[in-house]
């Protein structure tokens, strides 16, 4: 255990600071996305990155790195397994936050910026060429940025980048799995629309379905998953997210009015985010141990709580009862068999945001594959669209009419975030394995999910993911302790198969 005034104890209170100045940060970054009006924007600017400022200035303090030295050379067989798994997660905080210069940092978060506002009207005006020039110089930061975080960590420039979103995860990793979903996942997609062919159309779901309806009816399912409204709130934003610390957990969502589906699957998603976020180690809610492993990790709790437990068998005519009494009109398009079709619809698509969840991981590889040519330099921006058509063309057989339903969809690589689209499936890979272990040690789920219990399988979560923070190294010794099997492909496949061609 730390002793009071030793290098560990100082280390711990000034990261708590940190941790209170990001918990700030996320609550007005809540805020900004849900009330605050705007013409707030510039002010809300200013104030965020006067807080970003001031987690930059703590971090590159000089007497941070003395006191982690101290801390590992003089403390470390002293320390209890918590303390000790806090203090390599300050390292690596401290690490990926003092391996460029401040300066560099300062370039990219301003042009990050600057090429976000530039993308937003690129893609409203399907305008690629005055997009290319922002990027290209982005890129080429973003090159930098990674060989001097190679160079520091000793890893390759992708790994760099990657393990600042989910830590130990590298390509040597990435690859094998998505070279076996990409083989895998094609032909999948033929046998099941093959399969859907053969079924009765699907009625469509006719609106309008208001706003305010569809949010009653969504607070009804968080609540039913185990949300706590005393210590969180549902809101509506362009963009949905959920954040927040144990006992203030915040979830985002939208509605459109003519499409009841992507509100209600969205809000499921987000609460298992939220969920996430609720759960984790309240003792060390502002020290880097108490924070969600990593980006993969955190898509797992989303994925496994909206397709794995919400699109179950189970759980569907549940859901299907609660959106029949609220909006069913007793016509065939609201019978279970019908939205079963709804919910299970299964073909390519263009936009990665709207793809089924066979079809989905097929986007993120090839973003994934993209970026890494990107960032090595294997191909330039200029190249993109080509690029793009011809990736899609190859695994989902469709080719994008304009650059608007191809590379300007997303968001990522304008803001800079290159390393993070391969967490996306990584996540849905870990999700599967998952709940299969939870159903394989707890027989009571399967039941639970038919009468619209989560509790069983929240338990399980709780205490083999949640609240365990980031007191292992990596998403990969959570899943291995969790299941007693390393990270693989076969759990999700699996589960694709039954869902899809079985049941």
């Amino acid at each position: 255990m730390s002793k009071p005034n030793s290098a560990y104890s100082e280390l711990r209170q000034d990261f708590e600071k940190v941790g209170h100045i990001e918990a700030a940060q996320a609550t007005l970054f809540w805020e900004a996305r849900t009330y605050m009006p705007e013409g707030g924007n510039a002010t809300r600017g200013k104030v965020l990155s006067t807080l970003t400022g001031l987690v930059s200035e703590s971090m590159h303090e000089p007497r941070l790195g003395d006191l982690l030295a101290r801390a590992e050379e003089e403390e470390c067989t002293s320390l209890e397994a918590w303390e000790a798994a806090n203090l390599r997660e300050m390292r690596r905080k401290w690490r990926h936050e003092t391996a460029i210069p401040a300066k560099l940092a300062s370039r990219l978060s301003e042009l990050s910026s600057t090429t976000q506002a530039v993308w937003e009207k690129a893609r409203a005006n399907n305008d690629f060429a005055s997009f290319a020039g922002p990027l290209s110089a982005l890129v080429a930061l973003l090159r930098d940025v990674a060989a001097t975080k190679s160079q520091a960590f000793g890893v390759s420039p992708y790994n760099a980048m990657l393990d600042e979103y989910e830590p130990g995860l590298t390509t040597e990793t990435v690859d094998p799995i998505f070279d076996d979903l990409s083989a895998f996942l094609p032909p999948l997609m033929q046998r099941i629309m093959a399969r859907q062919a053969e079924e009765p159309a699907i009625i469509p779901l006719t609106g309008p379905f208001p706003a305010e309806r569809q949010m009653e009816l969504c607070k009804r399912i968080a609540a039913m998953i185990g949300f706590d409204f005393h210590h969180g709130r549902m809101d509506t934003t362009a963009h949905p997210f959920a954040c927040g610390i144990p006992g203030d957990v915040r979830i985002t969502t939208r509605f459109d009015p003519e499409d009841l589906t992507s509100g209600i699957m969205a809000t499921i998603h987000e609460t298992g985010h939220a969920m996430y976020e609720a759960g984790l180690p309240a003792d060390w809610a502002f020290q880097p141990v108490g924070h969600a492993r990593g980006a993969a990790m955190h898509e797992s709790q989303s994925l496994l709580t909206e397709m794995q437990a919400g699109r179950s068998v189970q759980f569907l005519p549940v859901l299907f009862a609660m959106i029949r009494d609220m909006f069913g009109d007793g016509s065939e398009a609201w019978s279970n068999a019908n939205l079963m079709r709804i919910y299970r619809k299964v073909g390519p698509s263009f936009i990665r945001v709207d793809a089924d969840e066979v079809t989905y991981p097929l986007h993120v590889i090839m973003r994934y594959r993209l970026e890494k040519a990107l960032l090595l330099g294997e191909i330039e921006v200029a190249d993109l669209p080509a690029a793009w058509n011809e990736a899609i063309g190859h695994m989902l057989g469709i080719v994008p009419p304009t650059d608007t339903l191809g590379c300007l969809q997303d968001v990522h690589w304008s803001a800079g975030l290159i390393g993070y689209f391969p967490t996306y499936s990584i996540g849905a890979v870990t999700a599967a394995q998952l709940f299969a272990a939870a159903r394989r040690q707890e027989p009571a789920i399967d039941a639970g999910l038919a009468h619209g219990d989560f509790s069983t399988l929240v338990g399980w979560t709780r205490a083999n993911i949640h609240s365990q923070g980031s007191r292992f190294a990596s998403s990969a010794e959570v899943v291995e302790a969790a299941t007693g099997r390393p990270l693989s492909t076969e759990a999700f496949k699996q589960h694709l198969i039954a869902r899809y061609l079985e049941e």
